[in-house]
């Protein structure tokens, strides 16, 4: 299929009343706004063509998914009071911009050297990340934010798959609810698995939807770890960061894995 008659085919499922559609040639990009609010999504029709064409339509669909229901979102009035059980903390990369698209400043913590944790409200298929603006609305003060948000994904279920490989136990969280690499913040959690280790704890959090514990007891373990990390880190939408965790006494220390060398300090 040439990418004009992909770009039809996807104008035509993004149609809504209300939005409008517009290409641009040069960069083979379509901008899907929303009148009322001004706002709206950027697709990339090059890369979305590709995955046509290797017959991956899921992938597909979900990307036109995320964008029509990002675009609704946005029409929402958000607001912090009466949405208290729907604060959630979500980490991203240290380098992961501080403001919005329309310059409103983000609410955020520092996690480790790598991350950071932002703050979201759960709308139910997607979240929006909570602005200063709106947390002034709220009148909350950012430790009380922090607080209910932990508190929250602490409730969260943990569906752990266990594997093992070489003499080293893996774990593997996938929730698929957006807060799986989240769970990190949940200081229980963490504790449970320094006490269920037999060698070093290591964890890893290469994007949004995996959270990797490693109960690591030779150099193979580390080797395994390493590349796995990079591998998710990858393949992730979006992507926290390729550095797995020494997990020491409930904190977190970013450390570099060379291939077959356990890392030093």
């Amino acid at each position: 299929m040439d990418l004009q008659t992909f770009r039809k085919q996807i104008e035509k499922k993004l149609q809504r009343d209300g939005w409008t559609i517009r290409y641009d040639h040069k960069e083979s990009t379509l901008r899907i706004e929303d009148k009322a609010t001004k706002k709206g999504a950027t697709l990339a029709l090059k890369p979305l063509l590709a995955k046509w064409e290797r017959e991956e339509y899921a992938a597909v669909d979900e990307a036109l998914r995320t964008v029509a229901v990002g675009l609704e979102s946005m029409a929402k009035a958000v607001h912090l009071n009466g949405n208290e059980k729907n604060i959630f903390p979500v980490i991203r990369a240290a380098s992961f911009p501080d403001k919005t698209k329309d310059g409103k400043t983000l609410v955020y913590q520092k996690h480790t050297a790598e991350t950071r944790i932002y703050y979201a409200v759960d709308l139910g298929e997607t979240y929006t990340l909570i602005t200063d603006e709106l947390l002034n609305e709220s009148g909350w003060e950012l430790k009380a934010l922090a607080e209910m948000a932990t508190f929250n994904v602490r409730s969260l279920p943990q569906p752990f798959k266990e594997d093992e490989v070489a003499g080293n136990r893996f774990y593997f969280l996938s929730a698929n609810d957006g807060y799986d690499a989240s769970r990190i913040l949940d200081q229980s959690l963490v504790q449970r698995m320094e006490q269920k280790a037999v060698g070093q704890l290591v964890a890893a959090i290469p994007h949004q939807d995996a959270l990797i514990f490693a109960d690591i007891e030779n150099d193979t373990g580390y080797d395994v770890l390493g590349q796995m990390a990079l591998q998710f880190f990858g393949g992730g939408r979006i992507p926290v960061t390729a550095l797995p965790f020494i997990v020491e006494n409930g904190q977190l220390e970013p450390v570099f894995i060379m291939a077959q060398k356990k890392p030093k300090g």
